[in-house]
C-alpha cells in the first residue's frame, strides 16, 4: 500500500504548466502573478509631508526664530509654494509635496496660530521631521511584487499605484468535480429515507473558489457504460478530474474499471491513511490528471487539502508553504497501522504554543464535525499511542 509521503511524491511528479494570460487587475485577486510589478517612479514620488502643520526652513530655528508669518496654505495635490524670508512658513497638509525652500514640518499640536502668525511652543524640534522622503520606500524600476506570489488585496493596491491596468497571471487548470451514485439527489430535492443530498461536490467547489478556481460539476449515475462515457468526455475537456466516491470495493463502484477502460494510467490506488484509504490517482497520457477521492465527506475533504491543493500550488509556481506544527492537547490512541489525520481545533496557549484539541467525531462520514474543527493533525503510522504535549504537523483548512 502506498504511504502518504510516497503518494505526495507521485502527485508532485505530475506538475503541469498551463501558460499565462492577461487579466484586468481588478479581476486578478487570488490568481498567481506571472510578471513582476515594478515601480514606475520613486515611492514616494516626492518629499511627502506626513503631518498637518507648518513647514519651515530649520535654519530659522537655529537662528532663534520661533514665530513665523504664514505665507500660504498648501493642500495635498497643490503646486508647492516657496518661502522667500527666513521668518515665513507654509501651512501644509498631510500628503502634500514639500516645497524646496523648506525642510522641516511641525505639527499643529506643537504650534499656536493667531492673526496670521504661527508660534512654536514645543521643544526638541528636529530638522527633517514629519517627512517621507522621495524614494525612501522604492526607487523607480524596483520590484514591488515578485513573480510567483498569490495576488492579494495588497498586490492589487500596488498594481493600481503604478498604473498596471492588466496583470499577467498563471493560467489555471480546467477542473471538473464528478460525483457518482444513485443514492445522491440534488440539493434542492427532498431525499427519500434511503438517499442523501449531494454535498461533497459543493464542498470541493467552495474550497477551490477560495483559490479563484471556478470548477464545473457533473454527476454520474451507477451505470458502468455511462460512467465510462462521461469520464472519457471529461478527459478530453478538462485538465483535472476530481472524483468523489465509487472507488472502493463495492459492487457498484464502477470508477476504477472505467478509468482502466479509457486508458488512464493508475499511479496508485489505496494509501496507508485514515480517512481516505481508497484514494486513487492517475494520468491520461501527458494530459489530464485524475484525483479520485473516497466518497465519505471527511475523506474527500482531507485528501483535497493534503494532496490536490499542494499539487495546485506547485503547478502554479507558488512557493512551498512552510509546515505548521501543533502540540497535542490530550492523549490519543489509534490502533490500525495507518497514518491518521486527526480532526482538531487549534488554539493558542497562554505560553504562545499552538495547541491541537482533538474533536474526534464519528468517522469519515461525520461531515458535521468539520464545522467544529480547523485542521487535521498528522499522526505517524508507526505508532498507536500519542501523548499530550507531543508535537505533530498540522494541516490547516480554516
Amino acid at each position: 500500500m502506498t504511504t502518504v509521503d510516497e503518494a505526495e511524491k507521485l502527485i508532485l511528479a505530475q506538475l503541469r504548466d498551463y501558460g499565462t494570460e492577461s487579466l484586468p487587475f481588478e479581476q486578478a485577486l487570488g490568481r498567481v502573478l506571472a510578471e513582476a510589478i515594478r515601480a514606475d517612479r520613486d515611492l514616494p514620488p516626492f518629499n511627502r509631508v506626513t503631518m498637518d502643520g507648518i513647514a519651515i526652513n530649520y535654519q530659522a530655528i537655529q537662528n532663534g526664530i520661533h514665530t513665523f508669518k504664514i505665507k500660504a496654505t498648501q493642500a495635498a495635490g497643490d503646486e508647492p509654494v516657496a518661502i522667500t524670508e527666513a521668518d515665513e512658513c507654509i501651512e501644509i497638509m498631510t500628503g502634500a509635496v514639500l516645497p524646496a525652500s523648506v525642510n522641516t514640518v511641525i505639527r499643529y499640536e506643537d504650534v499656536e496660530i493667531r492673526a496670521g502668525l504661527a508660534s512654536i511652543h514645543a521643544e526638541g524640534i528636529k530638522q527633517g521631521q514629519n517627512l517621507h522622503l522621495q524614494g525612501a520606500d522604492k526607487k523607480q524600476g524596483d520590484i514591488l511584487a515578485a513573480v510567483g506570489q498569490m495576488i492579494s488585496p495588497a498586490v492589487i493596491s500596488l498594481a493600481a499605484s503604478v498604473g498596471k491596468t492588466h496583470l499577467l497571471v498563471k493560467k489555471q487548470p480546467r477542473v471538473v468535480i464528478i460525483s457518482s451514485g444513485d443514492e445522491l439527489v440534488d440539493v434542492h430535492q427532498i431525499p427519500s429515507p434511503y438517499q442523501i443530498r449531494k454535498s461533497n461536490s459543493y464542498t470541493v467547489k467552495a474550497v477551490l473558489q477560495q483559490l479563484a478556481l471556478q470548477p464545473d460539476i457533473i454527476h454520474i449515475p451507477d451505470d458502468p457504460e455511462v460512467t465510462k462515457q462521461q469520464i472519457q468526455q471529461c478527459l478530453q475537456s478538462y485538465d483535472v478530474l476530481l472524483l468523489s466516491g465509487g472507488i472502493s470495493m463495492g459492487k457498484f463502484d464502477y470508477i476504477p474499471q472505467a478509468l482502466e477502460d479509457v486508458q488512464v494510467e493508475k499511479l496508485f490506488h489505496k494509501v496507508a491513511q485514515r480517512p481516505g484509504k481508497p484514494f486513487w490517482f492517475g494520468r491520461y497520457g501527458n494530459g489530464a490528471l485524475v484525483f479520485a477521492f473516497p466518497g465519505n465527506p471527511v475523506a474527500t475533504f482531507m485528501c483535497l487539502h493534503r494532496y490536490f491543493l499542494g499539487w495546485l500550488r506547485a503547478t502554479l509556481g507558488l512557493a512551498e508553504q512552510l509546515p505548521v506544527y501543533a502540540v497535542l492537547a490530550k492523549d490519543f490512541h489509534f490502533q490500525p497501522a495507518l497514518q491518521y489525520f486527526l480532526q482538531v481545533k487549534l488554539q493558542s496557549s497562554p505560553q504562545g504554543q499552538l495547541m491541537a484539541l482533538p474533536i474526534e467525531g464519528n468517522g469519515s462520514g461525520d461531515f458535521a464535525n468539520l464545522a467544529d474543527t480547523d485542521a487535521f493533525l498528522e499522526l505517524p503510522l508507526e505508532r498507536s499511542d500519542f501523548k499530550k504535549g507531543e508535537v505533530f504537523k498540522a494541516l490547516k483548512f480554516a
